[in-house]
């Protein structure tokens, strides 16, 4: 696995220099690292096909990083920032992110997109944009081109949503905390939301940021849920197998067909689903001492931006172009239903 993992790690290093850059330039990562690397991956596969050696690390870097970095990622999870949010927020941002999926699935297959491109949409622009996709991808069984193909245009809509939405607040009319509601919403990432927020006002910023951090803890029902629902989806258009997760997947090396429709608990709900929920828990119970989560968050950024790099050199871009027409329109389509919800919640629930 060592040539395959040095060449992801040798992506992943490119594109926190250039975040870096970027953040020395204009103070904010416009383009994050993990939106780099796959860009990057994207380019190496496109100048020079990595030969076999190079296919197990980079096969590994892929999915069993990223499903390490997903684990890790519960450890910054806690419950108390949510109960003291109060129930209307709360039930305002799981309403916005039950509603999106919905209607942007619905909108996704209506313009013909397969049902794993349209879950990954979908969960892309209700919760938090490229990490929500990383994190659901493994799950449902999502192939790299798919994955490539959601993570590049929601990064391109990312950007424009943090240099459009303080726009909104003279068009819409909202104060300072209903912006910053409207912000944390819509926003696919926390750097990002302050971004978008910061030249608004430091009320914005502060409620923006609470709001992100409380949307984001909705990854985990969301994967959890998904994964349940796995076994329901169609086989895989790239290796024509079903999913991971699903009944076909668990009855893998069975002769008996009722093992296939009884799955294990353990075949339903993936290892790193249940290791999410672990660390979430012994975080909100207090086990998890405050000076290691910026450390173990560090860890899984530079986790999932290892396995991006890695999903980079599996594109083909001839193949990523073909689908781009119906994926923008798609994206594009999805987020404004978000920003519709959104509005609509905060108008309704009286927030701010």
């Amino acid at each position: 696995m060592v040539p395959g993992l040095l060449l992801c790690l040798g992506i992943t290093v490119v594109a926190q220099g250039l975040q870096a850059g970027e953040e020395h330039l204009t103070g904010h990562p416009y383009v994050e690292a993990l939106v780099l690397a796959i860009l990057l991956g994207t380019a190496v596969r496109t100048a020079w096909v990595p030969g076999a050696r190079f296919k197990a690390g980079i096969a590994f870097s892929a999915k069993q990083v990223l499903e390490v970095a997903v684990t890790l990622l519960g450890a910054a999870v806690s419950l108390g920032a949510i109960v003291a949010s109060g129930s209307a927020l709360l039930a305002g941002i799981v309403g916005a992110v039950a509603l999106t999926i919905l209607a942007s699935c619905a909108l996704c297959r209506a313009l013909g997109l397969p049902v794993r491109m349209a879950l990954l949409i979908a969960c892309g622009n209700a919760i938090c944009g490229n990490s929500a996709i990383a994190a659901v991808a493994p799950v449902i069984g999502a192939d790299s081109r798919d994955v490539a193909a959601a993570i590049a245009f929601t990064a391109v809509l990312g950007v424009l949503m943090v240099l459009g939405l303080p726009l909104f607040v003279p068009l819409v009319g909202f104060s300072e905390h209903q912006y910053g509601v409207l912000a944390g919403l819509t926003v696919y990432a926390v750097p990002q939301v302050l971004a978008a927020t910061v030249p608004v006002g430091p009320l914005a910023t502060q409620v923006g940021t609470l709001v992100k951090l409380v949307r984001v803890l909705m990854l985990g029902p969301v994967v959890l849920a998904l994964s349940l629902y796995a076994s329901r989806l169609p086989a895989s258009r790239a290796t024509g197998k079903a999913t991971p997760g699903s009944a076909q997947g668990s009855a893998k090396g069975s002769t008996k067909g009722s093992a296939a429709s009884r799955p294990g608990f353990f075949k339903l709900v993936p290892w790193f689903i249940l290791g999410f929920l672990a660390l979430a828990s012994l975080r909100s119970l207090g086990l998890i001492p405050d000076a290691w989560i910026a450390p173990i968050s560090r860890l899984a950024g530079f986790l999932t931006i290892v396995s991006m790099a890695a999903l980079g050199l599996g594109v083909d871009v001839r193949v990523l172009a073909q689908v781009g027409g119906r994926v923008t329109v798609a994206v594009t389509a999805s987020l404004l239903v978000l920003l519709a919800i959104a509005i609509l919640l905060i108008r309704g629930l009286g927030l701010g």
